[in-house]
Protein backbone atom coordinates (compact mmCIF):
# COMPACT_ATOMS: atom_id res chain seq x y z
CA UNK A 1 0.00 0.00 0.00
CA UNK A 2 0.93 3.85 -0.66
CA UNK A 3 2.58 5.33 2.52
CA UNK A 4 0.32 6.49 5.06
CA UNK A 5 0.99 9.78 5.04
CA UNK A 6 1.08 9.92 1.20
CA UNK A 7 -2.34 8.67 1.42
CA UNK A 8 -3.18 11.49 3.99
CA UNK A 9 -1.97 14.32 2.31
CA UNK A 10 -3.64 13.32 -0.84
CA UNK A 11 -6.74 13.58 0.70
CA UNK A 12 -6.22 16.89 2.54
CA UNK A 13 -5.72 17.88 -1.23
CA UNK A 14 -8.52 16.66 -2.58
CA UNK A 15 -10.26 17.84 0.41
CA UNK A 16 -8.98 21.64 -0.63
CA UNK A 17 -9.03 21.67 -4.70
CA UNK A 18 -13.28 20.68 -3.66
CA UNK A 19 -13.13 23.92 -2.27
CA UNK A 20 -11.63 26.20 -4.54
CA UNK A 21 -13.59 29.16 -5.69
CA UNK A 22 -13.25 28.18 -9.44
CA UNK A 23 -15.14 25.25 -8.91
CA UNK A 24 -18.00 26.24 -7.43
CA UNK A 25 -18.92 29.76 -8.50
CA UNK A 26 -20.56 29.47 -11.78
CA UNK A 27 -24.19 28.26 -10.43
CA UNK A 28 -24.34 31.00 -7.99
CA UNK A 29 -24.05 34.00 -10.38
CA UNK A 30 -27.20 35.67 -11.18
CA UNK A 31 -27.35 37.51 -14.81
CA UNK A 32 -25.80 40.62 -15.22
CA UNK A 33 -28.08 44.19 -14.56
CA UNK A 34 -29.01 45.91 -17.57
CA UNK A 35 -25.88 47.89 -18.66
CA UNK A 36 -28.21 50.48 -19.40
CA UNK A 37 -30.01 50.86 -16.16
CA UNK A 38 -27.51 49.58 -13.35
CA UNK A 39 -24.16 48.12 -12.74
CA UNK A 40 -22.56 45.22 -10.67
CA UNK A 41 -20.38 46.21 -7.81
CA UNK A 42 -18.18 43.54 -6.25
CA UNK A 43 -17.45 43.51 -2.19
CA UNK A 44 -15.70 41.22 -0.16
CA UNK A 45 -13.65 39.88 2.83
CA UNK A 46 -12.15 36.83 3.73
CA UNK A 47 -9.12 34.63 3.21
CA UNK A 48 -10.54 32.96 -0.04
CA UNK A 49 -11.42 36.87 -1.17
CA UNK A 50 -8.32 36.90 -4.20
CA UNK A 51 -9.22 33.56 -5.64
CA UNK A 52 -13.07 34.49 -5.34
CA UNK A 53 -12.93 37.81 -7.02
CA UNK A 54 -10.77 36.00 -10.07
CA UNK A 55 -13.51 33.01 -10.41
CA UNK A 56 -16.15 36.48 -11.06
CA UNK A 57 -13.63 37.60 -13.54
CA UNK A 58 -13.36 34.49 -15.52
CA UNK A 59 -17.22 33.85 -15.15
CA UNK A 60 -18.55 37.06 -15.46
CA UNK A 61 -19.75 37.81 -18.98
CA UNK A 62 -17.01 39.80 -20.39
CA UNK A 63 -18.67 42.82 -21.90
CA UNK A 64 -20.73 43.30 -18.61
CA UNK A 65 -19.15 46.16 -16.85
CA UNK A 66 -17.74 44.96 -12.99
CA UNK A 67 -15.99 46.66 -10.84
CA UNK A 68 -15.45 46.45 -7.32
CA UNK A 69 -12.94 46.27 -4.16
CA UNK A 70 -12.04 42.63 -2.23
CA UNK A 71 -9.36 42.56 0.85
CA UNK A 72 -7.88 39.21 1.45
CA UNK A 73 -4.86 37.59 3.94
CA UNK A 74 -1.20 38.97 3.37
CA UNK A 75 -0.12 36.57 0.64
CA UNK A 76 -3.16 35.21 -0.08
CA UNK A 77 -3.84 36.24 -3.37
CA UNK A 78 -3.29 33.95 -6.25
CA UNK A 79 -1.48 34.72 -8.79
CA UNK A 80 -3.27 35.90 -11.74
CA UNK A 81 -4.03 33.90 -14.65
CA UNK A 82 -2.65 34.26 -18.20
CA UNK A 83 -5.20 36.42 -20.05
CA UNK A 84 -7.27 37.13 -17.07
CA UNK A 85 -8.07 41.26 -16.88
CA UNK A 86 -8.05 42.51 -13.68
CA UNK A 87 -11.46 44.19 -12.84
CA UNK A 88 -11.50 44.14 -9.30
CA UNK A 89 -9.27 45.20 -7.25
CA UNK A 90 -7.45 43.27 -4.31
CA UNK A 91 -5.85 44.57 -1.42
CA UNK A 92 -4.42 42.74 1.29
CA UNK A 93 -4.64 43.22 5.15
CA UNK A 94 -3.56 41.26 8.43
CA UNK A 95 -4.90 38.13 10.11
CA UNK A 96 -6.29 37.13 12.58
CA UNK A 97 -5.59 40.32 14.25
CA UNK A 98 -6.57 43.28 12.37
CA UNK A 99 -4.80 46.43 11.21
CA UNK A 100 -4.53 49.69 9.58
CA UNK A 101 -4.76 48.07 5.93
CA UNK A 102 -7.74 46.41 6.94
CA UNK A 103 -9.21 49.58 8.47
CA UNK A 104 -8.71 51.19 5.19
CA UNK A 105 -10.53 48.51 2.97
CA UNK A 106 -13.47 48.37 4.85
CA UNK A 107 -13.63 52.05 4.77
CA UNK A 108 -13.04 52.03 0.86
CA UNK A 109 -15.50 49.16 1.01
CA UNK A 110 -18.09 51.84 2.57
CA UNK A 111 -17.20 55.07 0.25
CA UNK A 112 -18.00 52.30 -2.93
CA UNK A 113 -21.83 51.76 -1.26
CA UNK A 114 -22.78 55.33 -2.18
CA UNK A 115 -25.13 56.38 -4.44
CA UNK A 116 -26.19 52.84 -5.12
CA UNK A 117 -29.59 52.30 -6.75
CA UNK A 118 -32.37 49.85 -7.01
CA UNK A 119 -31.18 48.95 -10.53
CA UNK A 120 -27.72 48.30 -9.47
CA UNK A 121 -26.29 44.15 -8.42
CA UNK A 122 -23.81 44.27 -5.53
CA UNK A 123 -22.14 40.62 -5.34
CA UNK A 124 -20.23 39.95 -2.20
CA UNK A 125 -17.82 37.67 -1.78
CA UNK A 126 -17.36 36.39 1.98
CA UNK A 127 -15.08 34.34 3.56
CA UNK A 128 -13.70 32.85 6.68
CA UNK A 129 -11.40 35.60 8.00
CA UNK A 130 -13.09 38.04 7.23
CA UNK A 131 -13.87 39.47 10.51
CA UNK A 132 -10.55 40.54 10.96
CA UNK A 133 -10.22 41.98 7.58
CA UNK A 134 -12.98 44.02 7.25
CA UNK A 135 -12.43 46.29 10.91
CA UNK A 136 -14.38 49.11 11.10
CA UNK A 137 -14.14 50.24 14.57
CA UNK A 138 -17.90 51.24 16.33
CA UNK A 139 -17.67 55.38 16.89
CA UNK A 140 -15.54 56.01 19.76
CA UNK A 141 -13.75 52.64 19.67
CA UNK A 142 -10.23 53.13 18.34
CA UNK A 143 -7.81 50.44 16.12
CA UNK A 144 -5.92 49.55 19.18
CA UNK A 145 -8.98 48.63 21.37
CA UNK A 146 -10.18 46.46 18.56
CA UNK A 147 -7.10 44.70 18.50
CA UNK A 148 -6.40 44.78 22.20
CA UNK A 149 -9.91 42.93 22.57
CA UNK A 150 -9.26 40.15 19.35
CA UNK A 151 -5.59 39.55 20.90
CA UNK A 152 -7.87 38.55 24.06
CA UNK A 153 -10.37 36.62 22.65
CA UNK A 154 -8.40 34.78 20.28
CA UNK A 155 -6.52 33.46 23.68
CA UNK A 156 -9.49 32.91 25.80
CA UNK A 157 -10.84 29.81 24.16
CA UNK A 158 -14.04 31.32 23.30
CA UNK A 159 -15.91 29.83 20.43
CA UNK A 160 -15.61 31.12 17.23
CA UNK A 161 -19.76 32.03 17.32
CA UNK A 162 -19.01 34.13 20.62
CA UNK A 163 -15.70 35.90 19.07
CA UNK A 164 -17.95 37.22 15.63
CA UNK A 165 -21.07 37.99 18.06
CA UNK A 166 -18.60 40.29 19.84
CA UNK A 167 -17.24 41.59 16.72
CA UNK A 168 -20.53 42.56 15.03
CA UNK A 169 -21.68 44.47 17.62
CA UNK A 170 -17.85 46.87 17.75
CA UNK A 171 -18.18 47.40 14.67
CA UNK A 172 -19.88 49.44 12.21
CA UNK A 173 -19.52 47.09 9.07
CA UNK A 174 -20.24 44.08 9.96
CA UNK A 175 -23.03 42.14 11.55
CA UNK A 176 -25.60 43.18 8.75
CA UNK A 177 -24.10 46.85 8.25
CA UNK A 178 -22.86 46.20 4.72
CA UNK A 179 -26.14 45.23 3.45
CA UNK A 180 -27.41 48.10 5.03
CA UNK A 181 -25.13 50.44 3.24
CA UNK A 182 -25.83 48.88 0.12
CA UNK A 183 -29.60 49.55 0.14
CA UNK A 184 -31.63 50.08 -2.02
CA UNK A 185 -29.58 47.89 -4.39
CA UNK A 186 -30.08 44.17 -4.76
CA UNK A 187 -26.98 42.58 -2.78
CA UNK A 188 -26.43 38.77 -3.82
CA UNK A 189 -23.73 37.13 -1.15
CA UNK A 190 -21.58 33.93 -2.23
CA UNK A 191 -19.56 32.45 0.69
CA UNK A 192 -17.15 29.52 1.53
CA UNK A 193 -18.30 28.49 4.92
CA UNK A 194 -15.68 27.96 7.27
CA UNK A 195 -17.95 27.59 10.44
CA UNK A 196 -19.56 24.42 12.42
CA UNK A 197 -23.15 24.93 11.09
CA UNK A 198 -22.64 26.84 7.82
CA UNK A 199 -24.50 29.82 9.93
CA UNK A 200 -23.87 32.28 7.36
CA UNK A 201 -24.58 35.43 10.04
CA UNK A 202 -21.45 33.94 11.42
CA UNK A 203 -18.71 34.00 8.79
CA UNK A 204 -16.42 36.92 8.35
CA UNK A 205 -19.51 38.25 11.05
CA UNK A 206 -22.26 38.56 8.88
CA UNK A 207 -21.68 41.94 6.82
CA UNK A 208 -24.46 41.27 4.66
CA UNK A 209 -26.75 39.10 6.42
CA UNK A 210 -29.39 39.69 9.44
CA UNK A 211 -28.12 39.30 13.22
CA UNK A 212 -30.20 37.91 15.50
CA UNK A 213 -27.66 38.25 18.87
CA UNK A 214 -27.92 41.22 20.73
CA UNK A 215 -25.50 43.79 22.25
CA UNK A 216 -26.89 41.85 25.88
CA UNK A 217 -25.36 38.88 24.10
CA UNK A 218 -22.05 40.30 23.13
CA UNK A 219 -21.61 42.57 26.95
CA UNK A 220 -22.50 38.63 28.22
CA UNK A 221 -19.09 37.13 26.36
CA UNK A 222 -16.97 39.84 27.00
CA UNK A 223 -17.79 39.22 31.03
CA UNK A 224 -17.38 35.60 30.74
CA UNK A 225 -14.46 35.44 29.18
CA UNK A 226 -12.97 38.28 31.31
CA UNK A 227 -11.84 40.16 28.47
CA UNK A 228 -10.38 43.78 29.37
CA UNK A 229 -12.49 46.49 27.40
CA UNK A 230 -12.94 50.39 27.54
CA UNK A 231 -15.50 51.82 29.32
CA UNK A 232 -17.18 53.29 26.40
CA UNK A 233 -17.68 49.60 25.30
CA UNK A 234 -19.66 48.29 27.87
CA UNK A 235 -21.67 51.75 28.32
CA UNK A 236 -22.88 51.31 24.74
CA UNK A 237 -23.34 47.23 24.96
CA UNK A 238 -25.11 48.03 27.84
CA UNK A 239 -27.49 50.89 26.14
CA UNK A 240 -27.59 48.54 23.38
CA UNK A 241 -26.45 51.76 21.02
CA UNK A 242 -24.36 49.59 18.68
CA UNK A 243 -27.41 46.81 17.79
CA UNK A 244 -27.42 45.51 14.73
CA UNK A 245 -29.81 45.28 12.14
CA UNK A 246 -32.62 42.35 12.65
CA UNK A 247 -34.06 39.58 10.59
CA UNK A 248 -37.02 41.34 9.28
CA UNK A 249 -35.16 44.21 8.61
CA UNK A 250 -35.85 45.92 5.05
CA UNK A 251 -32.70 46.51 4.44
CA UNK A 252 -32.39 42.66 3.39
CA UNK A 253 -35.45 42.70 1.34
CA UNK A 254 -34.58 40.87 -2.09
CA UNK A 255 -31.25 39.76 -0.90
CA UNK A 256 -30.21 36.27 -1.05
CA UNK A 257 -27.02 34.19 0.11
CA UNK A 258 -25.46 31.13 -1.47
CA UNK A 259 -23.01 28.82 0.01
CA UNK A 260 -20.31 28.14 -2.39
CA UNK A 261 -18.00 25.66 -0.58
CA UNK A 262 -18.59 23.89 2.96
CA UNK A 263 -16.40 21.92 5.02
CA UNK A 264 -19.22 18.90 4.86
CA UNK A 265 -18.73 18.89 0.83
CA UNK A 266 -14.60 18.89 0.90
CA UNK A 267 -15.04 15.48 3.57
CA UNK A 268 -17.18 14.07 1.46
CA UNK A 269 -14.32 14.61 -1.37
CA UNK A 270 -11.87 12.79 0.77
CA UNK A 271 -14.19 9.81 2.24
CA UNK A 272 -14.83 9.38 -1.71
CA UNK A 273 -11.18 9.91 -2.94
CA UNK A 274 -10.29 7.41 0.37
CA UNK A 275 -12.79 5.02 -1.34
CA UNK A 276 -11.56 4.79 -4.57
CA UNK A 277 -7.75 3.81 -2.68
CA UNK A 278 -9.92 0.65 -1.14
CA UNK A 279 -10.48 2.16 2.30
CA UNK A 280 -13.60 2.34 4.70
CA UNK A 281 -14.05 5.96 4.82
CA UNK A 282 -16.30 7.38 7.98
CA UNK A 283 -16.82 11.41 8.44
CA UNK A 284 -17.67 12.28 11.91
CA UNK A 285 -19.03 15.60 11.71
CA UNK A 286 -17.49 18.56 10.11
CA UNK A 287 -18.77 20.78 12.68
CA UNK A 288 -17.02 19.78 15.78
CA UNK A 289 -15.72 22.06 18.89
CA UNK A 290 -13.99 22.13 22.37
CA UNK A 291 -10.15 22.24 23.18
CA UNK A 292 -8.11 21.32 20.60
CA UNK A 293 -6.16 18.82 22.30
CA UNK A 294 -9.15 17.27 24.08
CA UNK A 295 -11.00 16.66 20.46
CA UNK A 296 -7.10 14.84 19.86
CA UNK A 297 -7.62 12.62 22.82
CA UNK A 298 -11.30 11.73 21.59
CA UNK A 299 -10.05 10.58 18.52
CA UNK A 300 -7.32 8.40 19.94
CA UNK A 301 -10.05 6.73 21.21
CA UNK A 302 -11.91 5.97 18.33
CA UNK A 303 -8.53 4.93 16.00
CA UNK A 304 -7.18 2.75 18.78
CA UNK A 305 -10.41 1.04 19.12
CA UNK A 306 -10.62 1.02 15.12
CA UNK A 307 -7.12 -0.72 15.38
CA UNK A 308 -8.02 -3.17 17.63
CA UNK A 309 -11.15 -4.56 16.04
CA UNK A 310 -13.65 -2.65 17.72
CA UNK A 311 -16.00 -0.11 17.62
CA UNK A 312 -18.26 0.39 14.53
CA UNK A 313 -14.98 1.43 12.17
CA UNK A 314 -14.05 -1.29 10.25
CA UNK A 315 -10.06 -1.18 9.15
CA UNK A 316 -8.19 -0.77 6.99
CA UNK A 317 -10.04 2.95 7.18
CA UNK A 318 -10.15 6.77 6.89
CA UNK A 319 -11.83 8.72 9.76
CA UNK A 320 -12.21 11.99 8.88
CA UNK A 321 -13.67 15.18 10.66
CA UNK A 322 -14.29 18.60 10.55
CA UNK A 323 -15.47 22.22 11.92
CA UNK A 324 -13.38 24.89 14.34
CA UNK A 325 -11.54 23.88 17.82
CA UNK A 326 -9.97 26.30 20.02
CA UNK A 327 -7.03 26.69 22.00
CA UNK A 328 -6.43 28.35 25.37
CA UNK A 329 -3.35 29.72 25.80
CA UNK A 330 -1.95 28.73 29.26
CA UNK A 331 -0.23 31.20 31.19
CA UNK A 332 3.50 31.03 31.59
CA UNK A 333 5.94 31.17 34.22
CA UNK A 334 8.53 34.98 33.24
CA UNK A 335 10.87 33.85 30.91
CA UNK A 336 9.36 30.53 29.39
CA UNK A 337 9.81 30.03 25.50
CA UNK A 338 6.71 31.32 23.72
CA UNK A 339 4.80 28.32 22.49
CA UNK A 340 4.32 28.74 18.46
CA UNK A 341 1.63 26.64 16.90
CA UNK A 342 -2.71 26.33 16.04
CA UNK A 343 -5.62 24.60 16.64
CA UNK A 344 -4.54 21.81 14.20
CA UNK A 345 -0.90 21.57 15.99
CA UNK A 346 -2.50 21.66 19.11
CA UNK A 347 -4.99 18.83 17.90
CA UNK A 348 -2.28 16.43 17.44
CA UNK A 349 -0.39 16.98 20.26
CA UNK A 350 -3.53 15.84 22.15
CA UNK A 351 -3.81 12.84 19.55
CA UNK A 352 -0.04 11.70 19.83
CA UNK A 353 -0.07 11.53 23.28
CA UNK A 354 -3.76 10.06 23.94
CA UNK A 355 -2.78 7.02 21.12
CA UNK A 356 0.84 6.18 23.10
CA UNK A 357 2.76 5.21 19.61
CA UNK A 358 -0.53 3.45 18.49
CA UNK A 359 0.52 0.70 15.90
CA UNK A 360 -1.30 0.97 12.93
CA UNK A 361 -2.78 4.67 13.30
CA UNK A 362 -1.37 7.80 11.30
CA UNK A 363 -3.13 11.18 11.03
CA UNK A 364 -3.16 14.82 9.58
CA UNK A 365 -4.37 17.47 10.87
CA UNK A 366 -3.99 20.95 8.98
CA UNK A 367 -6.38 24.38 8.30
CA UNK A 368 -7.65 24.11 4.93
CA UNK A 369 -6.78 27.78 4.42
CA UNK A 370 -2.53 26.26 4.82
CA UNK A 371 -2.78 28.66 7.65
CA UNK A 372 -2.47 27.19 11.16
CA UNK A 373 -2.85 29.96 13.43
CA UNK A 374 -0.02 32.29 12.59
CA UNK A 375 2.21 30.47 11.64
CA UNK A 376 3.81 29.46 8.24
CA UNK A 377 2.64 25.39 8.44
CA UNK A 378 -0.90 24.26 7.55
CA UNK A 379 -0.85 21.33 10.66
CA UNK A 380 1.04 18.38 11.54
CA UNK A 381 1.26 14.60 11.23
CA UNK A 382 0.78 11.77 13.46
CA UNK A 383 2.40 8.06 13.12
CA UNK A 384 3.17 5.50 15.44
CA UNK A 385 6.34 6.30 16.45
CA UNK A 386 6.28 10.42 16.86
CA UNK A 387 6.59 10.08 20.83
CA UNK A 388 9.53 7.31 20.90
CA UNK A 389 11.40 9.90 17.97
CA UNK A 390 10.43 12.56 20.00
CA UNK A 391 12.07 11.30 23.33
CA UNK A 392 14.95 10.32 21.50
CA UNK A 393 15.99 14.27 20.94
CA UNK A 394 14.66 14.77 24.55
CA UNK A 395 11.49 16.36 23.89
CA UNK A 396 8.52 15.74 26.26
CA UNK A 397 5.13 16.01 24.92
CA UNK A 398 3.71 16.85 28.08
CA UNK A 399 5.91 20.41 28.21
CA UNK A 400 5.13 20.98 25.01
CA UNK A 401 1.58 21.23 25.69
CA UNK A 402 1.71 23.12 29.11
CA UNK A 403 2.93 25.98 26.55
CA UNK A 404 1.08 25.51 23.76
CA UNK A 405 4.41 24.74 21.39
CA UNK A 406 3.29 22.42 18.75
CA UNK A 407 5.16 24.15 16.22
CA UNK A 408 8.46 23.18 17.81
CA UNK A 409 7.64 19.91 18.31
CA UNK A 410 6.28 18.55 15.18
CA UNK A 411 9.48 21.00 13.67
CA UNK A 412 11.84 18.94 15.63
CA UNK A 413 10.49 15.75 13.78
CA UNK A 414 10.06 17.27 10.58
CA UNK A 415 6.07 16.55 10.58
CA UNK A 416 4.80 20.36 9.61
CA UNK A 417 2.38 20.05 7.05
CA UNK A 418 3.73 23.19 5.07
CA UNK A 419 1.20 23.81 1.83
CA UNK A 420 1.37 27.73 1.85
CA UNK A 421 -2.16 29.72 0.76
CA UNK A 422 -4.33 27.78 -0.43
CA UNK A 423 -7.00 30.41 -1.36
CA UNK A 424 -9.74 28.89 -0.15
CA UNK A 425 -11.22 28.14 4.06
CA UNK A 426 -13.65 25.11 4.89
CA UNK A 427 -11.84 25.41 7.90
CA UNK A 428 -10.04 22.54 10.03
CA UNK A 429 -9.26 18.90 8.37
CA UNK A 430 -8.54 16.18 10.04
CA UNK A 431 -7.97 12.68 9.10
CA UNK A 432 -6.97 9.18 10.85
CA UNK A 433 -5.99 6.26 8.62
CA UNK A 434 -6.30 3.16 10.72
CA UNK A 435 -4.93 -0.21 9.02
Amino acid sequence: MTDPQTVLRQLYDVAVQRALPLHNTAAHLPPPPDPAKGRTLVLGAGKAGGAMAQAVEALWPHDAPLSGLVVTRYGHTPPRPEGLPERIEVVEASHPVPDAAGLQAAERILELTQGLTADDLVLCLISGGGSALLTLPAEGLSLEDKQSINRQLLASGANIAEMNCVRKHLSRIKGGRLAAACSPARVITLTISDVPGDDPSIIASGPTVADASTCADALAILQRYAIDVPKAVTQALRSGAWETPKPGSPVFEGHSVHMTATPQQALEAAADAARAMGLNAYILSDEIEGESREVGKVHAALARAAAKGQGPFQKPCVILSGGETTVTIKPQPAGTPRGRGGRAGEFCMGLAQALQGQAGVWALAADTDGIDGIEDNAGARVAPDTLTRALALGHKIDAYLQRNDAYGYFEALGDLVITGPTHTNVNDFRAMLVR
